[in-house]
């Protein structure tokens, strides 16, 4: 049985909203392949390929990285929580007001490091800080790992809107991807950042006229708190509009807290910050972003406005779809499924790009062959673009969507335990790089077995020195991971065990000047280079 089997319900085809949505669907196409002729530039270099060439100003770096963060599966998952559970789907809005102002602290400083020494991924950043090929490989790994699952559930929201639209068969999600792969092949980032312009364009029509027009087919928001708040009690597992409970409350809070953390270590959110052209249009974005936040708080609403206008899915992720079938007309219902669709385009080529670049640096060039050339660099990332791909379609057809969903819930805590080395290590090179992998290796075990053992339910329940704590499995993860690494460190120091140099530099942290020039690419390599350990 295939995941499409276990997500979809019958629905009546409607021939109207499947031409429009197909319409729209093939203008978005067009803009993908018309993309690599967007500010030609040699496509054969991975800079160009896989960050469009550092060049993107501050309009394109904010559809880039609202396309990218704000995927199809959180306009699907996220009112689908709403409706079945409550104010715990609510999570998603403290936690972007929570992570924009530490993305404003961090990320221009991680931008003008990598763009003074070439890197393309932040597994490059932390081999080069920590002179430590396996620190490289540990984020590498962690990175492609968390992101498989989440591009495969980029295929959830498109099959919830096939299925609505009463579309069959597993074929047209197939081609829908071929086609990803071809574009992105072809144009790279600039691909995404062109088309997640319309996505979010269509997105923000789409969701301002469901606010607007919905309530007054329910009796306003009055009614539709009041249904919300008489239905959630009487779910499977009880619901509340506000967290009952202290448990409930921690819960929320520390998953907030974690997930704000997580989000910018993603290796698709970093691929989007160091695309920008500045560090000022990194800082300029992180001002302006919460816009997004108020949009995904509309996006929440629509679970609250389904249950009013008595939707009565047998999955909670056509709560939204039913919604709409019910409410607008076929042509308005073509429009906003075609956004929800396209809105898997945009995250899940630029997830692909960033593990295909992940792969090439830090595992094809680093050990396998470091003499490769930049046309050699981007061939192979081009590839594994694809095989990330054809992996992610792979996962959602031949695993239930339970296992898909579950492995991107692991996807928060895993990639949390790459935050020593990331962000602590663009403050200091203190931490030495065994306490780094002996922590990351702790919180990875440790996370899972946690996540696992809950059957991969956000929270843990731990009881520790006569404590209760029921938290975010990622936090737990998390502080072990800390404590190991501060520890060994403290230890290895006082030992005296060897640490290789730090290949950045005092002034390569300094922000450079609005539109200053890339550094002169690195000659290519002549002979094999000395191994760093």
């Amino acid at each position: 049985m295939t995941a499409l089997a276990l997500i979809t319900e019958p629905h009546d085809t409607d021939t109207v909203a499947l031409i429009i949505f197909v319409a729209l669907f093939v203008f978005v196409t067009g803009i993908g392949f018309g993309a690599a002729r967007w500010r030609r530039a040699k496509l054969e270099h991975l800079d160009e390929w896989g960050l469009g060439g550092r060049r993107f100003g501050t309009v394109i770096t904010w559809f880039l990285l609202g396309g990218d963060l704000y995927t199809a599966y959180t306009f699907i998952a996220v009112p689908a929580l709403v409706f079945g559970a409550g104010a715990i789907g609510f999570f998603a809005l403290p936690y972007t007001i929570i992570m924009y102002p530490l993305v404003f602290i961090v990320m221009p400083r991680m931008w003008t490091v990598c763009r003074a020494n070439g890197y393309v991924t932040p597994a490059d950043f932390a081999r080069g800080r920590y002179g430590s090929r396996p620190v490289g490989l540990m984020v590498a790994f962690t990175g492609i790992l968390a992101t498989m699952p989440y591009i495969a559930l980029q295929l959830v929201g498109i099959q919830v809107v096939l299925g609505a639209l009463g579309v069959d068969g597993d074929w047209p999600l197939i081609i829908a991807f071929l086609i990803l792969a071809a574009y992105t092949y072809q144009s790279g980032l600039r691909a995404p950042a062109l088309i997640a312009i319309v996505k979010d364009a269509l997105i923000y029509v789409v969701i301002l006229v469901a606010v607007i027009y919905i309530p007054s087919k329910i009796g306003g928001f009055g009614a539709m708190f009041d249904a919300a708040e008489k239905a959630l009690p009487t779910r499977a597992k009880p619901g509340s509009l506000i967290p009952a409970g202290a448990d409930a409350q921690v819960v929320y809070a520390t998953l907030a807290l974690g997930s704000a953390l997580a989000l910018f270590l993603y290796p698709h959110a970093v691929t989007a910050v160091l695309s920008a052209k500045s560090a000022q249009t990194v800082r300029r974005n992180t001002a302006l972003l919460p816009a997004y936040t108020f949009l995904l708080g509309l996006i929440a609403l629509l679970g609250y406005m389904a249950i009013a206008r008595g939707v009565n899915p047998s999955n909670p992720n056509f709560a939204v779809p039913d919604l709409f079938l019910s409410v607008f007309p076929s042509w308005f219902v073509g429009v906003a499924f075609a956004a929800i669709a396209i809105g898997a385009l945009v995250p899940a080529a630029v997830m692909s790009i960033a593990a295909a670049n992940l792969f090439t640096r830090s595992i094809y060039k680093s050990y396998l062959r470091p003499r490769a050339t930049h046309a050699d660099e981007a061939r192979v990332a081009k590839l594994v673009s694809l095989l990330v791909k054809v992996g992610a379609v792979v996962i959602i057809l031949a695993l239930p969507t339970k296992y898909a969903i579950e492995l991107q819930l692991l996807g928060g805590v895993w990639i949390l335990q790459t935050l020593p080395a990331i962000v602590i290590g663009l403050y200091t090179r203190w931490m030495h790089r065994w306490a780094l992998v002996a922590g990351w290796a702790v919180g990875m075990v440790l996370g899972t077995l946690m996540a696992a053992s809950q059957d991969f339910a956000p929270a843990y329940p731990l009881d520790i020195f006569g404590l209760h704590i029921n938290a975010y499995t990622g936090v737990f993860a998390l502080a072990a991971n800390l404590i190991v690494a501060l520890a060994l460190t403290a230890i290895l120091r006082e030992a005296g065990v060897a640490d290789p140099g730090d290949e950045t530099r005092a002034s390569d942290y300094d922000e450079l000047a609005e539109g200053a020039a890339l550094p002169a690419p690195a000659a290519e390599p002549a002979s094999e280079p000395a191994p760093v350990a």
